[in-house]
């Protein structure tokens, strides 16, 4: 694969992309923008490492954490429900009967509450910033975007009421407006790529004219299906710089064209996106 480095941070694995032909611009949320849910693996994955070992299987939690790894980090960007439902799938292989999914979606959404709520309070009591809980250089870069004449969506896997939400809490809402979207109770009638397919149907684009910003397998390749280009954002959501190697790798399977840490260096690689340099 030829790669080379508009600069630093800026990892470009597909040169020849079509650029400065954009209308639209899809993001994802959690990871994406915001960090309130940062941390999220570490209550969905050793929460069903346990559901597993419960089974009796004869399987190490090594094990078990292992094949959990994979299938969350695969769907992630989907619903949520769809690592539940592949949950009970495990669960059931290993001969014992499992809950229904939305079970498990529940319980695991209690326990990411208590991980997350003093997060909440904080923002909601102004002793935290909206700037503390998004990834870098979110709002400057939603505003060039806008500035640009850009229409934005925000896509999240997570339930549509918390990201209505939490997007407030942030200050994001204002770059969005009607075009939130997010997770439903019929699952079915949600998904990554519907939404891709009605943003260009309803807006009549063709799949160069959109542009993608993810940190999740599902969104990454959704926007590269379409023939979008996709800005995969591999970013260290503890120390808030600098490049999640085992992002950037899984987001590169799934299609990335370009690789960033976060948005401090937002106008440079716009700049090269909108065909300016």
């Amino acid at each position: 694969m030829a790669t080379w480095w508009l600069d630093e941070e800026i990892e470009v694995l597909r040169p020849n992309l079509p650029r400065g032909r954009f209308r639209g611009v899809l993001f994802d949320f959690d990871g994406t923008l915001s960090l309130i849910r940062e941390g999220w693996p570490q209550v969905m994955i050793p929460m069903m490492v346990e559901k597993l070992r419960a089974t009796g299987t004869g399987e190490t939690d090594e094990q078990l954490r292992a094949v959990v790894e994979d299938f969350v980090m695969r769907l992630n960007g989907r619903q949520t429900i769809y690592q539940m439902i592949q949950l009970a799938e495990e669960i059931r292989k290993r001969g014992a009967t499992p809950k229904d999914p939305l079970v498990y979606k529940h319980e695991y959404h209690d326990r990411l509450m208590e991980r997350i709520r003093c997060r909440l309070d904080a923002l909601e009591s102004g002793q935290a910033t909206a700037e503390d809980w998004t990834v870098p250089g979110s709002h400057a870069l939603l505003e060039n975007l806008r500035r640009r004449g850009m229409t934005l969506y925000l896509a999240s896997g997570t339930d549509l009421k918390y990201v209505q939400h939490e997007a407030k809490l942030l200050r994001l809402s204002e770059f969005f407006g009607p075009h939130i979207y997010g997770a439903l109770d019929d699952y079915q009638n949600f998904s990554k790529r519907m939404i891709v397919e009605k943003i260009l149907r309803t807006n009549c684009l063709s799949g160069e004219e959109l542009l993608g910003f993810g940190d999740g397998f599902v969104e990454i390749e959704e926007i590269r299906r379409a023939g979008g280009v996709a800005v995969a954002v591999a970013s260290d959501e503890v120390a808030r710089q600098g490049i999640n190697q085992w992002k950037r790798r899984r987001l590169i399977d799934a299609g990335a064209d370009v690789v960033i840490p976060e948005y401090r260096r937002h106008p440079r690689l716009l700049s090269w996106l909108f065909a300016e340099t």
